[in-house]
């Protein structure tokens, strides 16, 4: 992103809820599939004209990439760059910190950083990185004041969305005038996702697609707890793709195409 187009977070941080919606292993081609077919009716009108930003995941798994993005390293433009950054944490010889970019002193990531802003933060987990079971799942979620987790949240709950939309929801409206910043990783389009396709007996592109339009339709409760707050700034992303079969590859974890570009889109909610 060109640093005259990077908004500028130093007007934002503080004033604004910051929401991080994470789409666990959401393709970019199936976003952008899902866009031009007018498949996502909630998330449309707050994606550009062209629809959503093809960008290279920092990871090529879970834990990888959400490692990366707590530490201030979203998805990366997939054009020449360097290309500056919304968020960081003071790092010596860093090319891609802008005037736009608010630095985050003293802290190893972002998180503790919106901490020391006055924000109230809350993790809503999803795929099993952030299930709270064991050391591994509660690596991440612990840099949260606020983390949850439960099955209704994972891969396997075909009502994954609704469930963690309703709960992020209540604790956002037991918030108060504390800003928050809310973390969700959406879980649904994680494999196992043919249930969201009727008859479908397994996990394909066009299921994966029904995962996503299955997604936008619960997006209003989340939408409408954060505009009774007030204005949000909210980063809507994949953390990496996956692979059906492509050069004969399957899953993720590997350097494919389809594995490394993945969907971004960053906007504003008014109140």
């Amino acid at each position: 992103m060109p640093e005259s187009h990077l908004p500028d977070m130093h007007a934002m941080v503080g004033s604004h809820d910051v929401v991080l919606l994470s789409f666990d292993t959401l393709r970019y081609d199936a976003a952008q599939r899902c866009f031009e077919r007018g498949e996502l009716p909630n998330l449309a009108p707050l994606l550009p004209a062209t629809g959503w930003e093809r960008r290279h995941a920092p990871g090529t798994f879970t834990f990888a990439s959400h490692a990366a993005f707590f530490a201030g390293f979203l998805p990366t433009p997939a054009s020449p760059g360097p290309h500056p950054r919304l968020f960081a944490l003071e790092f010596e010889g860093s090319e891609t910190i802008a005037p736009q970019t608010f630095v985050f002193s003293g802290r190893s990531d972002i998180v503790g950083g919106f901490r020391d802003q006055g924000y109230r933060s809350i993790c809503i987990g999803g795929v099993g990185f952030f299930n709270l079971r064991n050391a591994l799942g509660s690596q991440l979620p612990s840099l949260f004041e606020e983390r949850y987790w439960d099955a209704a949240y994972g891969v396997t709950a075909p009502d994954s969305t609704e469930r963690q939309f309703a709960l992020a929801a209540e604790r956002l409206g037991v918030a108060g005038d504390r800003r928050c910043f809310l973390f969700v990783n959406l879980s649904a389009i994680h494999q196992p996702n043919r249930h969201y396709l009727p008859g479908c007996d397994r996990d394909s592109l066009d299921s994966h697609c029904a995962a996503l339009r299955y997604v936008d339709s619960q997006l209003p409760t989340l939408f409408a707890a954060l505009r009774a707050r007030g204005p949000a700034f909210v980063i809507a992303c994949s953390d990496h793709g996956t692979a059906y079969g492509e050069d004969g590859f399957h899953g993720h974890r590997i350097a494919h195409p389809t594995v490394t570009d993945v969907p971004y889109a960053h906007f504003f909610l008014k109140p």
